[in-house]
This record gives C-alpha cells, sequence and structure tokens, in this order.
C-alpha cells in the first residue's frame, strides 16, 4: 500500500492514515458501528443475546479503503495492504486497553482456518495479523490451541443465524486455555465465527476472552 508520499511510515502518510474510516461510535461489547455518538452504548443483539465474549477493539470500520486493503491481501496475498492496518493496530490496543479498563490477554488466538482453505490462499490471515500484533507488544500467539475439524460452506453472504448453524461443532480445542485470551481475526462482520469461538473458548475454561480485528462492518 502507497500513497506516494515521500513521508510515508508503512505505506500511508499522516493525511492518508486520518482519512481512515475511524470506528469512533460503536457498540461497547462487539464493537459494531452505531449513528449516535459514544463507545458506552450496547446495540440491539447484545442486549437480546449477549455475547460470550468481554470485550471487543477494532479500530477501523470495513469501508473504502480498508476494505479493499484487506481484501488485497486476504484474497490475492498482498501483504503490503494490510501493514498500515496492522502497525496501526499495535499502536491502537495500549491506550484502547486502558481506556476500557481491560488487561492485555494472556495470549492471542488467530481464527483458525481449515487446512484446505489455508492451502488454496497460501496463509491464515488472522495468524498472520496475530504474529504481527504479538510480535509488537510482547504477547505469545496460540496457534495451536484450536483447530478448524470441519469444512464449512463459505460465511460470505450467509446472515448470522446461518453463519450459527453453520459453525456448529466445527472448533476443537486442543490444549489448554489461559485465563485471559484474545481472538484475533481481520474483520468481524455478524459476530458469528467469533461468538462461536469465544463459547467453545470459554467451555474451555477461559474467564475473559476479548476480540481483536482490524475492521468491523456496520450494522
Amino acid at each position: 500500500m502507497g500513497c506516494l508520499s515521500t513521508n510515508a511510515t508503512n505505506g500511508l502518510c499522516g493525511p492518508c492514515r486520518a482519512d481512515l474510516p475511524v470506528n469512533h461510535w460503536h457498540c461497547r461489547c462487539c464493537a459494531l458501528p452505531m449513528a449516535y455518538p459514544g463507545d458506552k452504548h450496547l446495540c440491539g443483539d447484545c442486549l437480546t443475546s449477549p455475547p460470550p465474549f468481554d470485550c471487543s477493539f477494532i479500530p477501523w470500520r470495513y469501508q473504502y479503503p480498508v476494505d479493499s486493503m484487506i481484501s488485497r491481501y486476504k484474497y490475492k496475498g498482498q501483504r503490503k495492504f494490510a501493514r498500515p492496518l496492522v502497525t496501526g493496530f499495535a499502536d491502537f490496543i495500549g491506550p484502547a486497553l486502558e481506556a476500557y479498563g481491560a488487561e492485555k490477554p494472556d495470549i492471542l488466538i488467530p481464527s483458525p482456518m481449515y487446512p484446505s482453505r489455508r492451502r488454496k490462499r497460501g496463509f491464515n490471515q488472522a495468524r498472520d495479523i496475530a504474529e504481527s500484533i504479538g510480535q509488537a507488544i510482547d504477547v505469545p500467539v496460540g496457534i495451536s490451541i484450536v483447530r478448524r475439524v470441519h469444512k464449512v460452506q463459505a460465511q460470505r453472504g450467509l446472515n448470522r443465524e446461518s453463519r450459527l448453524a453453520n459453525l456448529r461443532g466445527v472448533f476443537k480445542v486442543c490444549s489448554r486455555v489461559p485465563e485471559r485470551v484474545a481472538i484475533v481475526d481481520d474483520v468481524v462482520t455478524t459476530g458469528a465465527t467469533v461468538r462461536v469461538l469465544a463459547s467453545v473458548l470459554r467451555e474451555a475454561g477461559a474467564q475473559e476472552v476479548q476480540i481483536w480485528a482490524l475492521a468491523r462492518t456496520p450494522g
């Protein structure tokens, strides 16, 4: 990613970075973008169906140019497009945790990808993001704590209920789960994947589950 400025850092200059769609107003639990000021509100879904995770830290909305940057990284393997977002997240997370009153997790758990899909894509973007952030903020990454044990229909285009049904029984915990964990992914869409994954980690002993992602789709 390059904005052609000679003052660019990690692919973007200050003004271009400032133009990214920051997720200022959002649900305080799932980080769903909201239409009114504040980060202390709960969205309708979190009120009627409280998720099995405690909080979410997602700095951008999944809108232009963040959506294009993530798509080129995720589907075309162009890692340079993720670099500004990953380094920006590493700068964002410390102050965000402090403002929320949360502690740094014991471990980062990338959302697992089924082996055949990972081979086809060439990498798991969630693991890639988690390893970069973990190295930057000195938090270990647990790449073998949870596995996907079933291949499922692609989630794109499904609503949350269909996604939840699609993911039933798909994750298996394979080793001890620390008390405080953060699930890492590139984008949270309906929240179905992180709900199911958080439930599995809770059942395996996690006392606090955070969600870390680069972007959140608007409602």
